[in-house]
This record gives structure tokens, C-alpha cells and sequence, in this order.
């Protein structure tokens, strides 16, 4: 059998955990279920923005990477909670370990989701059995819910559960894509945004079937080498394995680097943060990874080494941005010790197309515009050589 004829007859599973944050909050705390709940980056601020929110709390009309103020308007009874990020690493680490009581051929690839090719563990035949087996024990002994897709590859698992939720499991088989998918305007696709859409938009290209029949030349010129996947997955053509190793080997993307003297001045050392911050993003850029723990690496004049980390809500990948979190945890921590050297590390990396940014509309506009800037950076780079531009500070 050739590669490509095992490829097709694959059957993937994608797991997705429902609402998991507020879940998790809910597993913990009993007294939560049933009611409205959200788990927002700064409860106490009107302006902080909801991580997560419970299935009750979406009946008011609340979502995702809604502010709190506007929150409370359309629910007074909302339960907010602050996010608590190891409680989270812990129950994620539970599902994937029980996803891996059944095959080894598991890939996590972000904290509340993953792939799982159960081929050579009963096939077809048996997928749906064995997805609600995943699924009731999942409920069974965490307490947690989730659904599942079903289907011959990567592309088609991941939108086939995202159909029903919550406590779903969804068959899609290649031969529907163009019943179930093609009818849907593209920004329904997973992999497209807000900004490809406008682009796609402007190409008179408006439903999943318009991008499935495009030409390849329009596509690549609408959208580069991305365009042409885009449309091989409208297509239902996706040929990714399930790589076990795949998140360990994206596990952390740092930069490090010893001080020409034992520095004691604060401008010096955030300049060397400003310029590790560019090569860290430089690397995320070239293998298309984004994290959400920043670690930042002191060693001092006396071989005393010390790391701070803190997690973020966003995934990083602008230099700005992880200039910014790396400067404050120096600022944060740092005791005024002769330092020999630095280094910043990002880390629970996931790759840019399973990217699942929480974005306010009011920052959306000059998110696209930083990551088209990011892009043009990273491509003068690679023309001229690495360092010959770089952002500058606000």
C-alpha cells in the first residue's frame, strides 16, 4: 500500500473540549453548573475581555472575547471568574491522557483539543464507538464535556466537531464536502479569518464551493502559497498525519545571550530584551508557531540562574508583544544583581493554522495591520539577511 492510498483510507478524530475553561471552573466547583458563568482576564475591569463562557451564559447573547461591561449589560447575573491557568494545564493533561490509554497516535495541539488516528484501533467500523467511549469516559471521570468529528483527515475531524456541540460527535466523510461545506460562505472555513475573507471577498470568491472551484493562479495570487491549501481543504484534501511527536518537537522557541560585561544599568538590559524579542519572533515566524507562557532567563554575575514565566491569554508571536512581557517580568523580578546573561523563551506553542486568538472587534483592525507589518519584516529579512529590519519601539 503507497503512502497515499493508506492516507485516504485514515480515520482521524478531533477532540474538542466544550467551554473548557468555564468547564474546568465548573468540575471544581460544583455549585457553578448550571448557571451563566465566564472566565475573564480581569473580572474587576469592565473592559477586560471574556476568555471562555458557559453555555448558559451564550443563551444571554454573551461570546468569546466580549468585553466584561458588555457582558453585564445583556446578563446582571453573569458569574465571572479569574482564569487559573495550572488548573487548566492539569485537566488538559487528564483528557490526553486518557485519549492515550486507547492509541499512542495522539497529538495534542492546543490546551483543549486534538487529533486522533484510531486507523489501526478499528477504522470506520468502529469510530463511532469508540468516540463515544472517549466521550462518556471523559465525562465520567472529569466531568468535563467535549465533542467529537469524525473523518478521513485532519481538515474534515476538526470541522466536522465543531457541527455539534456541546456534547456532540459528527461523521464526515469526503464525499459530503460538497453537500455539507460548499454552501457556507468562507469565513466559516477553519483556517480563514476575517481578513482573508475580505480578501477571498474581493476575488468574488464568497462560499467554501466558490474557493473549492477557484483557479489555482487567482488563489495564489489572492493569497500566496496559503491560497492553493485553502483550496485543496475545500476540497476535502488534507494529507497532515497524526504526529505524536509534533507537539513536543513545537514545545518552546527561545533565544538566549551573554552580556559583553556584568551589566547593572535597567536600559541596557531591556534594549538586549528588545532585540531577543526580535529573533524569538523571527524563529515563531519561520515555523509558524505562537505560544502562551513566556519565560524569561537571568543568570548573574555569580552563576545564579533564575527563570520567571508568566501565562497570557493571546498567544504571542509580535516581537512587541513579547518584548512587552519580557520587560515586565525583569522589571517584576529582577533584584539589581550584576547580570551575565539573558534569554526569553515561548513556550505551549501551537501552530499559527490551529491559531485561536481572543480579539476584541476594537483591536482586530490593528491586529491584521501589525501581522501584515510582522510578514513584510520577516520577508526583507530573508531577502537582505536576518537583523536588517526590525520594528521599532511605540
Amino acid at each position: 500500500m503507497d503512502r497515499k492510498e493508506h492516507v485516504n483510507r485514515r480515520v482521524i478524530l478531533h477532540l474538542d473540549m466544550n467551554c473548557f475553561f468555564a468547564s474546568v471552573e465548573q468540575a471544581h466547583n460544583p455549585d457553578l453548573k448550571g448557571l451563566a458563568l465566564a472566565v475573564a482576564g480581569d473580572p474587576k475591569a469592565r473592559r477586560g475581555i471574556l476568555v471562555t463562557c458557559s453555555y448558559e451564559a451564550r443563551a444571554f447573547g454573551v461570546y468569546t472575547t466580549m468585553t466584561v461591561g458588555e457582558a453585564k449589560r445583556l446578563c446582571p447575573q453573569l458569574v465571572l471568574i479569574p482564569p487559573d491557568f495550572e488548573k487548566y494545564r492539569q485537566a488538559s493533561q487528564a483528557v490526553f491522557d486518557i485519549l492515550r490509554t486507547y492509541t499512542e497516535l495522539v497529538e495534542p495541539v492546543s490546551i483543549d483539543e486534538a487529533y486522533i488516528d484510531i486507523t489501526a484501533i478499528g477504522g470506520l467500523e468502529d469510530a463511532l464507538g469508540i468516540a463515544k467511549d472517549m466521550q462518556e469516559r471523559i465525562l465520567r471521570e472529569l466531568d468535563l464535556p467535549c465533542s467529537i468529528g469524525i473523518a478521513p483527515n485532519k481538515f474534515l475531524a476538526k470541522t466536522a466537531s465543531d457541527m455539534r456541540k456541546p456534547m456532540g460527535i459528527t461523521i464526515l466523510r469526503k464525499r459530503e464536502v460538497h453537500k455539507v461545506l460548499w454552501p457556507l460562505s468562507v469565513i466559516e472555513m477553519h483556517g480563514i479569518g476575517k481578513s482573508s475573507a475580505e480578501k477571498l471577498a474581493q476575488a468574488k470568491i464568497q462560499t467554501i464551493g466558490d474557493l473549492a472551484t477557484a483557479d489555482d493562479l487567482k488563489m495564489k495570487m489572492t493569497l500566496g502559497k496559503r491560497g492553493l491549501r485553502l483550496k485543496e481543504r475545500a476540497n476535502g484534501e488534507d494529507h497532515r498525519i497524526v504526529d505524536p511527536e509534533a507537539s513536543a518537537e513545537r514545545k518552546s522557541v527561545g533565544s538566549s545571550t551573554t552580556l559583553a560585561i556584568d551589566e547593572t544599568e535597567l536600559e541596557p538590559c531591556l534594549a538586549v530584551f528588545q532585540k531577543l524579542a526580535e529573533k524569538v519572533a523571527s524563529r515563531l515566524e519561520a515555523k509558524q508557531l505562537a505560544g502562551t507562557v513566556i519565560s524569561i532567563q537571568i543568570r548573574t554575575a555569580a552563576w545564579r540562574n533564575q527563570s520567571r514565566s508568566k501565562t497570557v491569554l493571546n498567544p504571542l508571536y509580535r516581537s512587541n508583544e513579547i518584548y512587552t512581557e519580557a520587560a515586565q517580568l525583569f522589571r517584576l523580578h529582577w533584584d539589581g544583581e550584576p547580570i551575565r546573561l539573558l534569554g526569553i523563551t515561548v513556550s505551549n506553542v501551537i501552530p499559527f493554522e490551529e491559531l485561536h486568538e481572543q480579539l476584541s472587534f476594537d483591536t482586530f483592525e490593528r491586529h491584521d495591520k501589525e501581522v501584515s507589518m510582522q510578514k513584510l519584516v520577516s520577508r526583507m529579512n530573508d531577502r537582505f539577511g536576518p537583523g536588517t529590519i526590525h520594528k521599532g519601539k511605540q
